[in-house]
């Protein structure tokens, strides 16, 4: 692309965002590495902006969806205690400003987040195996539904917690709730939710990786499901039991369905002979066995 200033012509390129093509065998020296990583981040960034771009004129139709749980708990107070004095409010000449961008930037970011996980893959996939691809794969394909699905039951469960939270508010007095703060409050909620969601597929990686048995997720099941029910009670920030058990059920059932998955693949492993080179190994097996017992 050429423009003309003051009847100069000057040329513009942009060969030098293209990342370098890496040998017949994938490998890359460490300045190729770098210049690959910067061309990634680039195009992540200018994703980003574009996204946010885009999600600006949609800011309003957003912001509603945003504060929706929090209209919700009001409503539901308010039939309870129609006493009860409940407000939104902006504090600041640049809030309003802030929330416009950090709702559109938000939305930007999660509308462009296939591309953006593209380039992550584009990145690491150069440096890995045939198999590492598949199960790479298989990961990124399954982690992003789980985690938005995991999001989707923290706005979902939003208003009830909200609901418990705002009781608390005594007649006379007006609970005066900063958008900034609430927005900030939301994503908190929802993330916790949807990393959440993510755990039990961590645990079935590492037994994929062969760092975690089965047999032991079968031994501690009890103390996982009782700590899964902890982690619901700190995670969310409400009281009531509702959250909890919204958060720690789908957790438990998603760790059952890991479990049996694992022990699928340790058999598998086994007829193969690779579930545990240390079983292989007979000296190792009677040290092992020594400290089980």
């Amino acid at each position: 692309m050429s423009l003309t200033v003051r009847g100069r012509p000057i040329r513009l390129s942009f060969a030098w965002l293209k990342p370098p093509k890496a040998g017949p065998d994938g490998s890359m020296s460490l300045f190729e590495h770098i210049a690959e990583l910067r061309y990634r981040l680039i195009i992540m960034a200018l994703t980003i902006v574009v996204g946010t771009v885009v999600a600006w004129f949609f800011r309003s139709y957003l912001t509603e969806v945003i504060f929706y749980p929090y209209q919700l708990a009001a409503e539901a107070i308010r039939a309870k205690n129609p006493g009860a004095s409940l407000q939104m409010v902006n504090q600041g000449v640049a809030s309003p400003f802030t929330l416009a961008l950090k709702v559109s930037a938000m939305a930007g970011i999660l509308a462009t987040s296939p591309i953006l996980l593209y380039q992550l893959w584009a990145f690491i996939v150069p440096g890995l195996l045939a198999k590492e691809k598949k199960w790479t794969l298989i990961f990124l394909g399954s982690a992003t539904p789980l985690f938005l699905a995991g999001v989707a039951v923290g706005y979902y469960v939003m208003p009830k917690g909200l609901v418990v939270l705002l009781g608390f508010t005594e007649n006379g007095i007006t609970n005066l709730q900063d958008v900034n703060q609430f927005l900030s409050f939301l994503m908190r909620f929802m993330l916790v939710f949807g990393v959440a969601f993510l755990i039990p597929e961590v645990v079935l990686i590492l037994n994929i990786m062969g760092i975690l048995k089965a047999k032991y997720l079968s031994k501690y099941r009890s103390l996982i499901i009782f700590g899964t029910f902890v982690f619901g009670a700190v995670a969310t920030p409400s009281t009531d039991p509702f959250s909890m058990l919204a958060l720690a059920l789908p957790m438990t059932v998603l760790f059952i369905v890991a479990e049996v998955i694992a022990h699928v693949l340790d058999r598998r492993k086994a007829r193969r002979g690779t579930i545990d080179p240390v079983a292989r190994d007979r000296a190792l097996r009677g040290l092992t066995d020594g400290e089980d017992a």
